[in-house]
């Protein structure tokens, strides 16, 4: 899509906030002086088989882009693809509970929302969120110093394709599913507290896909320290074994050119990087001093991981550099 609309000559309009960068969560705008709302939109297609669990992971993963923003849903709207031949509609009654009830967890309201008949099930959401425009985390907002931390482990793309290949234990498939049905409101709050100024939500693109456009927005490099990166603990062995979708794979590629590795590092631990992730974390960057106050809040929070694992610097825009250990710094 973005290839698609930079083709295209945009309208400037008086709402629209341009100091973002080119790759964001969310647009932000700015109807009047002082009030800030993040707008996106996002869907899926099933990742677990349950109807409840996949639309309580689809509307987790459309809120995490107001989250990755720093804001707070409000409102949010259906969209839906439904094969009518193939699911019943008790099933789309199923898809649209759970969603709601994860909407309602994040004090977000379903006001309404749009299906259409398609061959292949989709299900998600466009959702408004309220931004404090003085504490909003955007991709422009990062610095050379901050430090990455990560509030969610990795590997949720591959631990996907395992639960279609019947690959998952049924207690790894919940915690999973649990995983990925976890909201990130406590890791925006844990940013906002601690000062942080931008964060992206690690979902399609992979952990370096998003980063690598959070350091085009920033204009910075990157140094990432695979050691630290929080992994699900099946994911590489399931890697190893040749599961891991398609998506991940295009994702490698894609951060290849822009990317260095540590020659220590072979292709499973490389890919788990890219692996593309549905309703992942948040990679937050915050100044060196509030790091421990961060990883205090996330602490507090309860998020699924806490873990630094690596720096911006001045660098070309976009650049990783990622090593197998962390070095002095």
């Amino acid at each position: 899509m973005v290839q698609v609309l930079r083709t295209l000559a945009p309208l400037h309009h008086p709402w629209v906030d341009r100091d973002v960068g080119p790759l964001e969560d969310a647009a932000l705008l700015r109807p009047e002086p002082g009030c800030e709302l993040a707008f996106t939109v996002d869907f899926i297609t099933p990742v677990v088989d349950g109807p409840e669990e996949y639309g309580a992971i689809a509307a987790a993963n459309a809120l995490s882009d107001v989250y990755a923003m720093g804001g707070e849903p409000q409102v949010a709207l259906v969209i839906c693809g439904f094969p009518e031949e193939k699911v019943p509609r008790s099933v789309l009654e199923r898809i649209f509970r759970g969603g709601e009830a994860k909407a309602a967890e994040a004090g977000c309201a379903i006001v309404g929302g749009h299906t259409v008949l398609d061959p292949e099930l989709k299900y998600g959401l466009c959702v408004l969120g309220r931004v404090d425009p003085a504490r909003r985390l955007t991709h422009t907002g990062a610095r050379p110093g901050d430090r990455l931390v990560l509030t969610k482990p990795l590997g949720f793309g591959i631990a996907a394709q395992a639960i279609k290949q019947a690959a998952l234990s049924p207690s790894d498939t919940a915690a999973v599913i649990a995983a990925m049905s976890a909201l990130n409101k406590a890791a925006k709050d844990a940013a906002l507290a601690a000062g942080a100024r931008a964060s992206t939500d690690v979902t399609g693109f992979g952990l370096l896909g998003h980063l690598h456009h959070l350091l085009l927005g920033s204009k910075l490099a990157a140094r990432v320290w695979s050691e630290r990166v929080p992994v699900l603990p099946f994911a590489r062995g399931l890697a190893r074994a040749g599961i891991a979708p398609g998506g991940s794979k295009r994702n490698l590629a894609y951060v290849e050119p822009h990317t260095v590795f540590d020659a220590a590092l072979d292709g499973t631990e490389r890919l788990l990087l890219a692996d593309a992730q549905t309703s992942g974390g948040l990679l937050i960057a915050v100044p060196r001093k509030s790091e421990s106050h961060l990883l205090a809040e996330l602490q507090r929070g309860g998020t699924l991981a806490s873990s630094v694992i690596g720096e911006l610097m001045e660098g070309a825009a976009g650049h990783m550099q990622v090593t197998a250990h962390r070095g002095e710094v």
